[in-house]
């Protein structure tokens, strides 16, 4: 398992995703490898976060418990990537497809595009049908510019942890890198929450995702104005850039904020700003408050055109480094 090895079958799988995505025919007949990854944290979470446990025993449960299904995800990861080496050149398109699995380009283009289909042909209840299905805020709360903007954040942050991070994480540490990152990524989204349930046993997922997250938040700021510079030019890729620098830090969580704010800056709009989860209000700043307020369809098209142009230029910046390294 070596480095230009990595970004040799990472290039190729970014390529596969790219043009295929996630076939629904497959994954109705076997389950996905995140399913499965769900169902270990669902054990653990049956077993050790039991509601007549101290908080304190919760949390170092919790600890204990991500801890375990992080060496399971490593051993598991270095096992298959054995298994892969065995059969030479067919092994490295066998990792290819197993690597492919885990990113997300085109079903989070396919599922972002459906919001502006959405407004477009059905009007508000098409786009709160479709966003609802991307974002965890209550759609019925949300007006047309609102929808418009979940969809845009939703793109902005799952670009980040759901094509950067795994794509920076199989790089530099394989497959082993790869199942680590995607257990704690689907850990934090089912257990990371502070609901009264799992505010101590998902500390240590939660913290760990935001450890995780970190480099690949931060990178997504330049691929995105990359991505605005191709698509839209040189204007909105500095204010990708511009605004990510000063409202990247306003988002509550450390890594989100980043990749919206420079999203925001790409296509001239506020993002963020007030909410409702579960019917509760969640009070944030507005994200380039100087942007304009009323995003509309067209916005959410011209997001996923940077999107994919920022994908790109990540595959290419792989193929790049591999070549200097032959």
């Amino acid at each position: 398992m070596t480095f230009d090895h990595n970004l040799l079958v990472l290039v190729l799988a970014l390529l596969l995703d790219r043009i295929i995505g996630d076939p629904d025919a497959l994954w109705m007949r076997l389950p996905h490898p995140v399913v499965l990854f769900g169902n270990a944290i669902s054990r653990f979470d049956r077993m050790f976060n039991r509601v007549e446990l101290h908080k304190r025993v919760r949390r170092r449960n919790g600890v204990w418990s991500i801890t375990v299904l992080l060496v399971l995800s490593a051993a598991a990861g270095l096992l298959v990537h054995s298994f892969f080496s065995l059969f030479g050149p067919v092994g490295i398109l066998l990792e290819v497809l197993c690597v492919a699995v885990f990113m997300a380009q085109k079903s989070l283009g396919d599922h972002v595009e459906a919001v502006a289909a959405g407004l477009k042909s059905d009007g508000l209840s098409g786009g709160r049908l479709a966003v609802s299905r991307i974002v965890g805020r209550d759609p019925e709360t949300l007006d047309e510019p609102g929808v418009c903007r979940a969809a845009i954040e939703s793109l902005a942050e799952n670009f980040s942890d759901g094509v950067v991070a795994p794509a920076l994480w199989y790089a530099v540490f394989g497959l082993p890198g790869l199942f680590v990152y995607k257990m704690l990524n689907t850990a934090d989204s089912m257990i990371g929450h502070k609901s009264e349930k799992y505010v101590d046993f998902g500390w240590a997922a939660a913290r760990l995702d935001d450890f995780a997250n970190w480099p690949a938040a931060r990178l997504s700021i330049f691929l995105i104005a990359a991505g605005a510079w191709l698509r839209r030019g040189s204007g909105p890729s500095k204010e990708a850039l511009r605004v990510a620098a000063r409202d990247g830090g306003l988002h509550r969580s450390p890594n989100s904020g980043r990749p919206e704010a420079a999203m925001a800056g790409a296509l001239n709009v506020q993002l963020a700003g007030p909410r409702v989860y579960s019917g509760v209000v969640v009070m944030e700043p507005m994200i380039n408050g100087g942007g304009r307020e009323i995003a509309t369809a067209a916005d959410i098209e011209d997001g996923v055109s940077v999107f994919y142009a920022s994908c790109s230029i990540l595959a290419l910046t792989a193929l790049a480094l591999f070549l200097v390294l032959l």
